[in-house]
């Protein structure tokens, strides 16, 4: 797959994190990664395949895919997401006035409660991933929704500790700083 890719793309891609077992995380510069290339990279791997859309180093959307077209999705850091997922009036003038008032932390509250009541699934998507990687999840399901729940600082680091906690091998080298 990523022979296709011309020297100047193959530049934006860089080795993050290394796993036991033949895992390997990479890390692609800012708009090179398309959500539609998932389905390829399965196909291409014959292997299950994750991608954590970061964003700022403060919010991530994690997709994961299986070889047999199961899905899952997961934000991390429901804070920053719902803020940005909230949808603006129509009639909106100026973005920055309504970013102030109540009714935009009304609907603030309201998408974060919508992103919180999806953790469980998310949760158990994210589970059921890992497990048809032939990884042994052993950690239980609530502190898998813990880590989705989490305010840690930098999504790079949540996204690992996600991998962590569902059982994946950890890693042989640090991770760079975000």
């Amino acid at each position: 797959m990523f022979d296709s890719f011309d020297e100047e793309l193959k530049a934006t891609v860089h080795t993050w994190e290394s796993r036991p077992g033949g895992w390997q995380t990479l890390q692609f510069d800012h708009g090179v990664w398309d959500d539609a290339d998932l389905p390829a990279l399965v196909e291409w791997s014959r292997a299950q395949a994750c991608v954590a859309d970061v964003s700022d180093s403060s919010l991530a959307l994690v997709t994961g895919l299986d070889t047999t077209g199961q899905r899952w999705q997961a934000w991390l850091n429901l804070d920053i997401a719902a803020r940005l997922l909230v949808k603006e009036p129509e009639d909106l003038d100026d973005q920055l006035l309504w970013l102030d008032t109540p009714e935009f932390h009304d609907a603030v509250r309201h998408k974060r409660a919508e992103l919180d009541a999806e953790i469980s699934t998310d949760a158990a998507g994210a589970v059921a991933w890992a497990a048809a990687a032939g990884i042994p999840v052993t950690t239980q399901i609530f502190r898998i929704e813990e880590l989705l729940r989490s305010h840690e600082a930098f999504a790079e680091d949540l996204f690992s500790s996600l991998l962590d906690r569902l059982g994946f091998p950890q890693t042989t080298q640090p991770s760079p700083a975000p």
